[in-house]
């Protein structure tokens, strides 16, 4: 697990996890998984997956697209 770098300071996501098909988002302490196979989708993932690495963006990215497809 990683913690989220939070570059903007008022995000609420703490942690990520990335494995090849999936990423796993912790909203404080409630985890969230997304994947290749789930509803998210790859093109989904592969995002997040850049957004939690640069520490920006990706609680804005998931309200906005893929709010509702965790696995």
């Amino acid at each position: 697990m990683e913690t989220y770098l939070n570059r903007s300071g008022n995000s609420p996501v703490t942690n990520y996890q990335i494995t090849d098909t999936s990423i796993t988002v912790w909203f404080g302490a409630k985890p969230y998984s997304y994947s290749y196979s789930g509803k998210a989708g790859k093109m989904n993932v592969d995002i997040m997956k850049g957004l939690a690495r640069g520490g920006s963006g990706l609680s804005a990215y998931i309200t906005r697209n893929v709010r509702n497809s965790y696995d």
